[in-house]
């Protein structure tokens, strides 16, 4: 079996991945656990503004950091939980959705498994879901978990 694990680093994802370290697999399953980064824009203010070009490789930096260490703390929770996984990660480049259904086709994954932000029906339509976009789009199932406190 081949999983896709796509976390953001949130407390949504967060319960997404021990939702994943708590259950049994079969031995040498794959799970390769992604974050989407998305380079910032590159904005230059004036002189009397607030930022100038200097400071875009350095918020790139941190940025990418952080999309790193989102993927080696899941790594290190599920190593914990199951030693016959197969666990790879990366950060991929693109917006989330998108990126996270490249990733699955290209990984030939059986199942993505993304969390729920549980903005509800109305935010989410007008704030649009990654999670709504990968079930919809995705070739192979998708399995969103919610966090009980947000069921709707």
């Amino acid at each position: 079996m081949k999983i896709i694990l796509a976390i953001d680093g949130s407390e949504h994802s967060k319960m997404t991945v021990e939702e994943i370290a708590g259950r049994t697999f079969p031995p040498k399953t794959e799970v390769r656990i992604v974050t989407a980064y998305t380079k910032p824009s590159k904005i230059v203010f004036s002189e009397d503004g607030m930022m100038s070009e200097d400071y875009y490789p350095e918020i790139n930096r941190i940025a990418l950091k952080s999309a790193t260490s989102i993927t080696k703390d899941a790594t290190k929770i599920l190593h914990k939980s199951n030693l016959t996984l197969v666990i790879t990660s990366a950060v991929i480049d693109g917006s989330p959705a998108q990126a996270i259904l490249r990733e699955a086709e290209a990984f030939d994954a059986d199942l993505i498994v993304v969390g729920s932000h549980g903005h509800g029906a109305v935010a989410g339509f007008l704030l649009g879901s990654v999670s709504q976009a990968v079930a919809l789009h995705a070739k192979c199932s998708v399995e969103i978990v919610r966090n009980e406190k947000t069921k709707q």
